[in-house]
């Protein structure tokens, strides 16, 4: 049976930052990979300066050039099968909680959540993935469309075994409900190591001033993570596909200017929490899967 994987993200560059070497790693090996990105990050930080007609408060163009930024970071990780959430502009940034653009009437906050729903049950349906992934209940970080993204994900999750859901109903007759859904996680023992390496370094990035781990808005005590996916071969991809997201990623700083064994990482292993599905052996460190198909027949 062909390996089938659904990601689903909240703005172009998520994909990358967060799973990108995993993606590459499934596409290399010949699975169908399908990222659903939920808007046009309209209201992300560009980091470019010949861009900065492209923001919000100017111009408000930003969203249509990240459409051209995600292909061709969908090119560099092998990603063939991309779509946005009920087409691109549907669903607009919704920006940090409690700023103007998180009142917005059309930012994905804001979204009708059975609408939605209803969208990405009609792409489970279509692809027919054995495994689901996108963030957990906190979005990774609190980004309200990343708390928004999971919350449409685990429902359409619940609801794509409904024959009933859609008035259409599945092509072929018979519903697809996925096997496995996952929240990607960052365990903080990982995340020590790179705030510790960042020190050392004498580097001027913001990790270079963190004392602890827990000061930061994302990492999971390491018991929670249950996988982890070594694609240290795909850094290279991951890292072209980084080097795609320009408005809003840059390689130059010192954080990525450090040796090759602190990207690989940082970088090459990323890491999930399986939280429905069966649990496959687990091989890995301290017991963690190492394959998003583990368990499954």
């Amino acid at each position: 049976m062909e390996q089938r994987l659904l990601f689903v993200h909240a703005h172009p560059d998520d994909e990358t930052l967060g799973t990108g070497a995993t993606m590459a790693k499934y596409a290399a090996e010949g699975a169908h990979v399908t990222l659903v990105t939920c808007t046009l990050g309209e209201e992300g930080e560009i980091v470019v300066p010949e861009l900065a007609h492209l923001a919000p408060d100017r111009e408000d163009r930003l969203g249509e050039h990240r459409i051209g930024e995600l292909a061709a970071a969908c090119a560099a990780l092998g990603v063939r099968d991309h779509r946005f959430l009920g087409g691109p502009g549907r669903y607009r940034d919704s920006g940090m909680m409690d700023t103007p653009a998180n009142e917005l009437p059309n930012c994905f906050w804001r979204a009708d959540l059975d609408e939605a729903v209803r969208l990405l049950v009609e792409i489970i349906w279509e692809v027919r993935p054995q495994v689901v992934v996108t963030y957990d209940e906190n979005g990774f970080y609190g980004h309200p469309d990343h708390i928004q993204a999971y919350r449409v994900a685990w429902r359409a999750f619940e609801k794509s075994a409904d024959h009933e859901y859609l008035p259409s109903g599945p092509p072929g007759g018979e519903p697809w409900q996925p096997a496995k859904f996952y929240a990607t996680a960052t365990p903080r023992s990982a995340l020590q190591e790179l705030v510790d390496e960042v020190r050392a370094a004498g580097s001027d990035h913001p990790f270079g001033t963190v004392e602890s781990v827990d000061e930061l808005p994302f990492g999971v005590p390491d018991e929670q993570v249950t996988t982890e996916i070594d694609a240290r071969a795909h850094l290279d991809a991951k890292m072209a596909a980084m080097r795609a997201h320009r408005s809003q990623v840059s390689l130059d700083g010192p954080f990525f200017a450090l040796s090759n064994n602190v990207g690989q990482r940082a970088f090459g292993r990323e890491y999930y929490t399986l939280l429905a599905g069966p649990r496959g052996p687990g091989r890995g460190p301290n017991g963690r899967e190492t394959d998003l198909f583990a368990g499954l027949a």
